[in-house]
């Protein structure tokens, strides 16, 4: 026999606590763990009834029925699950991305995912990182990202192998001699330019490639993801000067 909900989580107070987003982990994993003789709650209107919340306090059901409303509302909205069009009205199923989510972490590290900004990376630097993000692989994809851009770099100044890591940039964004140095620039803003791309390296890139260096939060990894798309971006619409 599938877990009740109040065995998935006991604590009422901490279900009350949680955001729809949130809740909606538990609900899954629920709706996941169903057996054939319990796919009467896969119909949105059993699934409020009260006997899902048995197990709760009595004085907290109703709010936890409503809490739980929610976060089935936030499921529907995510494509986790759907109208059934076999059954008809107020039944659903659990869609299949739904169904590779067996438990909240699941979830979980689907919304962190789903944070990612695609459609803002740069097009190389997308191709790289999509796929460790995904995985949590935060570190991984963030040394990616600027591994591209020390490619990118290289590659428009014709520089070989040898030449890398912060003494590239600086040889490449020279305010003087660089062949990717903004002529129309003052030479401060071209300076600085230097500054920002050996900075970025030798801060963010350098220390990943000779040590484990922890990243867990997934806006932090976006943010540096988002800046290597930048100067990405910034060697795209530099000409080389001879």
């Amino acid at each position: 026999m599938p877990p009740a909900l109040h065995q998935i989580l006991p604590d009422a107070e901490q279900l009350l606590a949680l955001e729809p987003e949130e809740l909606a982990g538990i609900v899954l994993e629920y709706l996941n763990g169903l057996g054939p003789g319990d796919a009467g709650q896969l119909n949105r209107h059993n699934f409020g009834l009260p006997h899902t919340v048995q197990g709760y306090p009595p004085p907290l059901q109703t709010r936890i029925r409503r809490a739980l409303m929610e976060a089935w509302s936030w499921l529907e909205r995510e494509g986790l699950i759907a109208a059934d069009p076999v059954q008809g009205h107020d039944w659903v199923f659990i869609t299949r991305r739904g169904g590779r989510m067996k438990a909240a972490a699941d979830l979980k590290a689907y919304q962190q995912a789903s944070l990612l900004p695609r459609q803002l990376l740069h097009a190389a630097i997308a191709g790289k990182v999509v796929a460790p993000f995904i995985r949590g692989d935060y570190d991984v994809a963030v040394f990616q990202a600027f591994k591209e851009v020390e490619v990118a770099v290289r590659t428009k100044c014709g520089y070989p192998a040898s030449d890398y890591g912060t003494a590239l940039m600086r040889k490449a964004f020279d305010a003087s001699t660089g062949p990717l140095r903004d002529v129309a620039a003052l030479v401060p803003e071209r300076e600085a330019v230097a500054h920002l791309f050996a900075g970025a390296i030798g801060y963010i890139k350098n220390p990943q490639s000779h040590r484990n260096v922890p990243l867990t939060v997934p806006a932090e990894a976006i943010e540096l993801l988002l800046m290597a798309s930048h100067l990405s971006r910034i060697v795209d619409t530099r000409a080389v000067v001879p």
